[in-house]
């Protein structure tokens, strides 16, 4: 690359740093920034045939828009996706839409088909630049725009829709589309692996291209899913060593390479192997986004505070408390919602997201917990599906994870994946399901210390005791019983990704669910027979 390009863009980098800082001190601005948010979304979306029957209007106050406008889903507005996918126009935001996002479709196991408006597009690329330079703002410095940046996610093919008209239209998987759109610059001088690697649909071949392109490049910051750049590791390290000379982690092969960003799922479960793939010397950067919008990032030295929510980059956040939630009344929880200046810490909330894609409400399925308001940091706590609450136990994601990491780290075991569900045993008179939590776990092989199910079951049954209160109190009622652990062969939840076709990627384990639809087919897998 010439170097005249690089200085131009670091020093431009150098002066959004300097800004970004300044703007992080600014913590009483989110609710004003929110409130812009809120007026210049309900005038577009005013205009629009869904939400305008919604009862959206333009200059609309937030208390009309709550008491007025119910939650939605996405089943509730599928059917105007449709529409705009033949062609419609002014469905859910003016004009035609071209492009079309598929989710991953963790919760549910089936991909939403979001529309990718232009305005959406573009907060996707302003939210995600100013993200990078939370990093550099905390780092102190612009060295990871010094070199390339390795993303590493869905495949950027897209397929044709049949039927779209008058204008051709598309869909791909949603950060394969943010990758097409980025900007001119960001992908002549700094995006990697190039589009044309990108648009290898097949992930093996995918990971081998991207081992073979980037493997002299300077890397300096990869950003992806944990779970794939863990699934992508032993490609790059296998081209790298064959090639070069043998290296014990990136680092080796990319000097330079100083920064992870990580986002989508929790990081727990693979930050050893993460650590050990990349180097001593990365930095983790965290960030939360969803398909529908970019939700918060890393603005402090430590995750463990929380992300700062990204309160002025076009999206209006609302949130529901998990106690006031039931799917079974979405149209009745408008009136509980709250904007920013109405959140507190330490309350489980439910996201709800007005965007610049057409969404108004929505409920988005992630839970979060404020570990400040001033500025809002939050941390992510599960999925409204994603938990355990068949006992009425309301455990969530992150207490499942975060108690297996803690075991697996005291045992010096190595976690590779885990789901968890519940065996119904029987009812009581008053109809209160009894049972148990079922864990699948899978270790890597090698530990010195073997694990043994009945042990592991005792120990995660007496963390989690100590882990959720409202845990310990159903097993002193009698209601849940110790646990039993499945300890299973290696290479079974990766046969169950693929043949989900969820391998690598973006695409997510499902940690737990309240049924046992994904425990159920592990069972057929291992012809475990059920306690």
């Amino acid at each position: 690359m010439p170097v005249w390009p690089k200085i131009v863009y670091t020093f431009s980098a150098s002066l959004r740093t300097a800004a970004t800082r300044r703007k992080l001190r600014e913590h009483h601005r989110s609710p004003a920034q929110q409130e812009h948010a809120f007026g210049a979304l309900t005038r577009e979306l005013a205009g629009t045939a869904f939400w305008k029957e919604a009862g959206i209007e333009a200059g609309m106050d937030y208390t009309r828009f709550q008491t007025r406008v119910p939650l939605h889903t996405y089943e509730q507005i599928a059917p105007a996706v449709e529409r705009m996918k033949t062609g419609e126009s002014d469905v859910l935001w003016p004009g035609h839409c071209t492009l079309f996002g598929l989710t991953s479709g963790t919760s549910n196991g089936s991909p939403r088909c979001l529309p990718m408006t232009d305005a959406l597009l573009a907060h996707f690329r302003q939210a995600g630049f100013d993200a990078l330079l939370y990093y550099t703002a905390r780092a102190g410095h612009v060295g990871a725009f010094r070199g390339r940046h390795l993303f590493y996610g869905a495949t950027a093919k897209l397929t044709p829709l049949d039927g779209a008209a008058p204008v051709a239209a598309s869909a791909g998987e949603v950060s394969g589309i943010a990758a097409l759109n980025l900007p001119k610059w960001a992908g002549e001088h700094l995006y990697e692996p190039g589009l044309s690697v990108a648009q290898i649909a097949a992930w093996d071949a995918q990971a081998d291209a991207i081992a073979t392109h980037t493997r002299s490049r300077d890397i300096t910051l990869i950003a992806g899913v944990p779970n794939g750049v863990v699934q992508l590791y032993p490609s790059l390290y296998q081209k790298c060593s064959a090639e070069t000379r043998p290296i014990t982690h990136l680092q080796d092969q990319w000097p330079n390479l100083e920064c992870y960003v990580h986002g989508g799922a929790l990081i727990a479960p693979y930050a050893a192997e993460l650590r050990q793939a990349l180097g001593p010397d990365v930095a983790f950067h965290d960030i939360y986004v969803a398909s529908e919008a970019f939700v918060a990032a890393q603005d402090a030295e430590s995750g463990a505070q929380g992300l700062r929510l990204i309160a002025d980059m076009g999206v209006f956040f609302e949130f529901v408390a998990m106690s006031d939630f039931d799917d079974l009344r979405i149209d009745q929880l408008g009136p509980k919602a709250v904007p920013i200046a109405g959140v507190r810490t330490g309350i489980d909330y439910v996201i709800l997201v007005t965007t610049p894609g057409g969404l108004a409400r929505y409920v988005l399925g992630d839970v979060v917990r404020f570990t400040s308001v001033a500025p809002p940091r939050l941390v992510y706590i599960g999925g409204t599906q994603l938990r355990l609450n068949a006992f009425d136990e309301n455990v969530t994601e992150k207490d499942l994870t975060d108690v297996l990491v803690a075991l697996c780290q005291r045992r010096d075991w190595t976690l590779v994946n885990f789901h968890v569900a519940p065996i119904f045993t029987s009812n009581t008179l008053t109809g209160q399901q009894h049972g148990r939590h079922e864990w699948w776990i899978e270790l890597k092989p090698g530990t010195t210390a073997t694990p043994i199910g009945p042990q592991m079951a005792e120990e995660l049954d007496a963390d989690m005791q100590r882990a959720s209160a409202l845990y310990a109190r159903k097993r002193g009622a009698g209601m849940l019983q110790v646990p039993v652990v499945r300890l299973v062969m290696p290479g079974v939840f990766e046969h169950w990704l693929r043949f989900h076709n969820k391998w690598g990627g973006q695409h997510k384990m499902p940690r737990c669910r309240s049924d046992r639809l994904v425990a159920d087919e592990f069972a057929q897998i291992t012809n475990f027979a059920r306690d």
